[in-house]
């Protein structure tokens, strides 16, 4: 049971962040428009994109859960700030759903964290 929880703690992040990519690297007008109002157009929103492919990934792979959860975390606040400060949270009448989607992912991120920690540790400890 708990083997089949912490893979569902994993899929929900890495299946958002994934879904999203066909968006930044199809250049959708959603896309095109976030990162065209943050200045980040277009390598902003391409390297955001390998950025959330790589987390995904390392999120997916055991031994570096805890690697792309931080990076997923980092991703996601940066996701969240820009809500806040320049998109809005309703951005193009999405009902907010981009900004929830981030909240989501973070918050994965962080029990990701929390349940992966001595992962983290350990590449400060001395083998």
């Amino acid at each position: 049971m708990k083997k089949i929880a912490n893979w569902i703690i994993r899929l929900v992040p890495v299946i958002i962040m994934l879904q999203t990519l066909y968006f930044k690297f199809s250049a959708a007008p959603e896309s095109v428009y976030i990162f065209s109002k943050i200045g980040m157009e277009p390598y902003g929103r391409i390297g955001i994109g390998v950025l959330e492919l790589i987390a995904s990934i390392l999120i997916l792979i055991p031994r570096t859960t805890s690697y792309g959860a931080v990076l997923g975390l980092g991703l996601m606040l940066g996701a969240i700030k820009f809500h806040v400060t320049e998109l809005g949270i309703d951005v193009q009448n999405d009902g907010g759903k981009l900004f929830y989607l981030a909240v989501i992912v973070a918050v994965f991120c962080l029990i990701l964290i929390a349940v992966h920690r001595k992962q983290l540790f350990s590449l400060f400890s001395k083998k």
